[in-house]
């Protein structure tokens, strides 16, 4: 047990700052979707959609889509999150479609060992890439196009 104490506290600790970091672009996960565009410096864009899929009281599960152009299918994938709003935490359920396992499960032929925590450092390293790049939600961007 001692073994895998730290490596569950830094599985929390990076849930937690993914809760906080939702939190931060989804305010109080009120609405149904949100939909953002990314301001990238070479003027290319990223189109940003998470729906909540599921709402309970205390959990939510979202899906989080990132969908470059089109034609191109770089930089587009799937992530469906569950947000636990009285303990403050945010893990990736799947990637792609595909759930991981666990990281006190047994060995998998499939998936690596350590998945869970790559896909939620991903999300991490994902939603600190949207805040450094900058958003503007949809409706904002339509606005400052017709100048209101």
């Amino acid at each position: 047990m001692i073994k895998t104490l730290p490596i569950t506290s830094h599985h929390i600790a990076i849930c937690e700052g993914n809760f906080l970091r939702l939190q931060r672009l989804l305010g109080e996960f009120n609405q149904d979707s949100y939909e953002f565009e990314t301001v990238n410096p070479d003027s290319s864009s990223l189109n940003i959609s998470f729906v909540i899929l599921n709402r309970t009281k205390h959990t939510l599960t979202v899906e989080a889509k990132q969908i470059s152009n089109p034609e191109e299918r770089i930089n587009t994938f799937i992530l469906k999150i569950q947000i636990s709003i009285d303990a403050k935490l945010a893990e990736v359920h799947s990637y792609q479609g595909e759930k991981s396992l666990s990281f006190f499960t047994k060995l998998s032929t499939i998936q690596s060992l350590d998945e869970k925590a790559q896909q939620n450092r991903f999300l991490t390293e994902w939603l600190e890439s949207i805040f450094i790049a900058g958003i503007a939600s949809k409706d904002s961007l339509q606005r400052i196009i017709k100048n209101e």
